[in-house]
């Protein structure tokens, strides 16, 4: 059986910590054992802590795990699961608690690439911590937070309290453009249900490819950066003068460097030819690709083919079969780092049958 593992990443001071203890400290009767970047702003208390911290693991009051990372995340999950083998830990699952600017792609591809770890643990999801108040700022200022919130499997909003509706509307736009396949959830002081935190299976191969159904309507022009006017949008052209900044605040997103990009067709793809251009584009943007998956409706087969990626590592497997009736569609959506949408587009085009 494998150990799922979370990854919990997002903005310094979002409230990684609250939300960490919250899920700790709930009993719900699960045992955790928690990563933790040891640098983190915050360490886990000591109160929920039982043993001396000196010790690399630390059991805690409610039976979870603790440990900071001293060595590399490898050895560390290594550690972790022998230590499970030989009976001397007992944990279900393991959340990975990153630093503030972490990028969880390479945390990510340990799971993918790492034959031994693989062997242990499945990698369950990303969940990516927001503070709504200083969002526009760090969204600006940092590549690093914009990656984090194209990688996440679930959204999570803190701090909302402190801003506007209208900022809290304009913020979960501009999320929605950056990453439209992340639900959103807004969160008071680390209160989350655990059914939000665990057993997402973001990166499971399964035939569901949510996309946010108002990114995938109206979006879609969006999606190529032209004006829109969406009412959240809309107060902005009701200020004047003292307002600039604040227009200028709502329409940002636009200029955001991580993006996503939605492709539907119904015409069956030809699967040698989509092998092919998959396989070249991944090969030169892969490090720029942060997540994409597809449901596709495959030439040859009657079943769903389903296929998924974090950077350069991409996986396929076959779905389902298409229910008597069903539509028979494609829908591919790719986050990443200015990706050429065009060459995408054509050379996705050029697959079908």
């Amino acid at each position: 059986m494998l150990i799922p593992a979370t990854v919990l990443t997002g903005f310094l001071g979002a409230g990684k910590t609250t939300l960490l203890k919250r899920v700790l400290s709930e009993s719900h009767g699960l045992k955790i054992a928690v990563i933790e970047n040891e640098f983190g702003e915050e360490n886990i208390d000591n109160e929920i802590l039982v043993a001396d911290t000196k010790e690399h693991i630390v059991q805690m009051s409610n039976g979870c795990v603790c440990c900071t990372i001293r060595e590399d995340l490898r050895t560390t999950l290594q550690e972790l699961a022998e230590k499970k083998r030989k009976g001397e830990l007992d944990f279900e699952r393991v959340v990975i608690e990153t630093t503030g600017l972490a990028d969880p792609g390479p945390v990510a591809q340990t799971f993918f690439m790492d034959d031994e770890i693989a062997e242990s643990f499945l990698l369950d999801a990303v969940l990516t911590l927001v503070d709504a108040k200083h969002a526009a700022q760090t969204l600006n200022d940092r590549q690093e937070a914009r990656r984090q919130v194209g990688f996440a499997d679930q959204i999570f909003i803190s701090k909302s309290e402190l801003v506007s509706a209208q900022d809290l509307d304009a913020l979960q736009h501009r999320l929605k453009h950056m990453n439209p396949r992340a639900p959103q959830h807004i969160v008071h002081f680390g209160e989350v249900a655990i059914d939000q935190v665990f057993d997402l299976r973001g990166f499971n191969l399964n035939t569901t490819l949510e996309i946010d159904p108002d990114f995938l309507s109206d979006g879609h022009h969006h999606a190529h950066g032209e004006h829109c006017d969406h009412p959240s949008h809309q107060h902005d052209h009701a200020h004047h003068g003292h307002d600039h900044d604040h227009q200028h605040g709502h329409h940002h997103h636009h200029d955001d460097d991580v993006k996503s990009f939605v492709f539907k067709a119904d015409r069956a793809l030809d699967p040698a030819k989509l092998e092919d251009f998959l396989g070249a584009i991944v090969n030169i943007y892969g490090p720029r690709m942060l997540r994409y998956k597809g449901v596709l409706h495959m030439k040859g087969t009657d079943r769903k083919v389903i296929f998924q990626g974090v950077h350069q590592l991409m996986g396929s497997d076959l779905g389902q079969a298409w229910a008597p009736g069903e539509k028979r569609t494609s829908k591919m959506v790719f986050i990443g780092i200015d990706l050429p949408k065009d060459i995408f587009q054509q050379g996705l085009e050029q697959c079908l049958s």
